[in-house]
């Protein structure tokens, strides 16, 4: 008898076990895409966010700004990451398939950074000497103040933001065939660093083992660095946010991370990074 007893015991505990493990609810998950400058910033903003909340699980990719607006569109992420705004087309084909405009939200500031190899003689460029060397017009280094060197161009794939916002606010044309398209922005640093006559353009946050090219605005203007203060002040040239897109107003899990997102705490992780608050 006391047998049995036990072994009813047992066969209780475990379905209770069974059921405990059935009934348990799977974790919440949110998917984040987009914007390669926003990538190591939105992976410390979900690790960090995961911590305190178990529950939760955040899956943060790249591929660059246009394939994060595709996907947003697509269905096939719940945030898209985007460092530069959603065309005019985009909205439309959003509207169309779910009947919403999208919600845009600027979660961060960034200067995007024009990269030089720390041999280069040339501290600093104007936006007209930036678009003229970028579009094929300047060539030569010694045609900017430099030494007697051809320019070796290096830039984003055409599925960024980055590259677009430099298209449209810089180059204002098209870019020289020479320039050569890289994927990602480290890719970018990467190759200026090894080519002593090279320039390149990116985000704040990958400035690193390179020269920081200051920018003036026009030739009678003062040039600037990419930093936070001139940024705050607008004295900065090539300013932009950096924006998260959801296609309805956010709710459940995914409002709490972005309402987290724009916390002082998760502000104060733009700075660590290397970017710039938007508060």
């Amino acid at each position: 008898m006391k047998k049995s007893r036990k072994l009813i015991a047992i066969l209780a505990l475990l379905v209770i076990a069974v059921a405990g493990v059935a009934f348990s609810p799977a974790p919440k998950k949110i998917t984040v895409k987009g914007s390669d400058t926003m990538v190591i910033l939105s992976q410390n903003w979900a690790e960090v966010f995961m911590k305190s909340h178990p529950d939760i699980i955040i899956q943060v990719t790249g591929g660059g700004s246009g394939t994060g607006i595709s996907a947003l569109i697509n269905g096939a992420t719940d945030i898209c990451n985007a460092s530069r705004p959603m065309k005019k087309s985009e909205i439309e084909k959003l509207k169309e398939r779910y009947n919403t405009m999208g919600v845009e939200i600027p979660c961060a500031k960034d200067g995007i950074t024009v990269y030089l190899n720390k041999a280069n003689a040339v501290s600093e460029l104007s936006i007209q000497q930036l678009s003229d060397i970028f579009s094929g017009k300047v060539t030569n280094w010694k045609q900017v103040g430099g030494s007697d060197t051809p320019i070796k161009l290096y830039g984003r794939e055409n599925s960024s933001g980055t590259y677009v916002f430099f298209q449209e606010e810089v180059v204002k044309g098209d870019y020289a065939p020479s320039c050569q398209s890289l994927p990602g922005t480290a890719a970018v640093v990467n190759a200026v660093m090894k080519d002593a006559n090279a320039i390149g353009y990116g985000g704040a946050a990958y400035a690193e083992g390179i020269k920081i090219c200051k920018v003036k605005k026009d030739a009678n203007s003062p040039a600037y660095e990419a930093n936070a203060e001139n940024i705050k002040k607008g004295l900065y040239p090539i300013s932009r946010y950096l924006y998260m897109y959801t296609r309805n107003r956010p709710t459940g899990e995914t409002k709490e991370f972005i309402d987290w997102i724009l916390s002082a705490d998760g502000q104060k992780m733009v700075t660590e990074v290397g970017y710039f608050p938007v508060r």
